[in-house]
């Protein structure tokens, strides 16, 4: 087995009452579930998602995939620092290959990561047998242990249904951002019946609740919990953080002094405000948002949309 990765995680999370009138005037309540603070380098839903899949692995080197700012690589490299398992991340862009790694990727094979680069054909048929094999077989790493994108797999799911027992009674609607939408078919499954998860997508396409079902199929045999996916806060899709985002990110840093990771966290947020301010939720409810991540600031890319 893995050895245990230290420091401790800090579980269950904290859950906090964020005071704000934006909320407060339309008789809702805001809470945020700061699983930032898990661990200070497996954050939030990368706690949960990983150790299950790092369990599993039994030594052996993890394979994963993500983009140039993903924050699965960093945290699936810190992971292997810490622990001592070998990590290779396949990255989307044959073209950075030939260009200084930016920070994100630089922090990622400062932690040991070996970063293989794939032109993006291929990688959008990484799940294809034979292409996983090729590139398995390019990197070296034939035995590996392959995490998927995002690290959304059945064993991840069931690592995030701890979400949602930790909230149980706590709130009536629980809003969480998704890529891969692995914690959103963990966070469900966890809920009580009477509670709702809301995802908020990050990526534009409308595949999210597809992806859901089959994770949920994948991990407990059929669909689990209450949930939706609201789709009209990507900001033009993932990476994307126009300057209306970046400022709201800021204002509720400063009202709340939460750090708010723009690629995903910001979003899952500017939603909440958004759709109390129409009415989505009737008076008396309870919000939950779950602070997945913390920003990491040099690494974010650029504001443009």
């Amino acid at each position: 087995m893995s050895r245990p990765v230290q420091p401790g995680p800090r579980l269950p999370s904290p859950l906090v009452e964020a005071d704000d009138e934006r909320f407060a005037r339309h008789g809702v309540r805001l809470l945020l579930k700061r699983d930032d603070l898990i661990h200070p380098e497996l954050i939030g839903n990368k706690w949960r998602k990983l150790v299950p899949n790092l369990e599993a692995a039994r030594g052996r080197a993890i394979v994963t995939f993500g983009g140039a700012y993903s924050n699965h690589l960093r945290a699936t490299a810190a992971a292997g620092r810490l622990l001592g398992t070998p990590t290779v991340g396949v990255v989307r862009g044959q073209e950075l290959a030939d260009r200084p790694l930016n920070p994100s990727l630089a922090r990622c094979a400062a932690d040991g990561m070996r970063l293989h680069f794939v032109d993006r054909s291929t990688y959008r048929r990484k799940g294809d047998p034979e292409v996983l094999a090729a590139v398995l077989e390019a990197v070296g790493a034939e035995g590996a242990y392959v995490v998927p994108e995002g690290g959304s797999n059945a064993l991840a799911v069931r690592g995030c249904t701890d979400l949602g027992r930790e909230l149980r009674g706590r709130a009536d609607v629980v809003a969480v951002a998704c890529g891969t939408g692995g914690t959103l078919a963990g966070l469900a499954a966890g809920l009580a019946p009477d509670q709702r998860a809301l995802g908020v997508a990050v990526l534009k396409g409308g595949f999210l609740p597809d992806d859901v079902r089959a994770l949920q199929e994948a991990a407990f045999g059929g669909p689990r919990g209450s949930w939706s996916v609201a789709d009209g806060f990507h900001f033009g899709g993932y990476a994307r953080v126009p300057a209306e985002l970046a400022a709201f990110a800021d204002d509720f840093e400063a009202r709340h002094g939460v750090p708010v990771e723009r690629l995903y966290v910001a979003k899952a947020l500017y939603a909440l405000v958004a759709l109390t301010e129409e009415g989505a939720f009737p008076r008396g409810t309870t919000l939950a948002a779950v602070v997945t991540g913390a920003p990491f600031g040099d690494a974010q890319p650029s504001t443009s949309r």
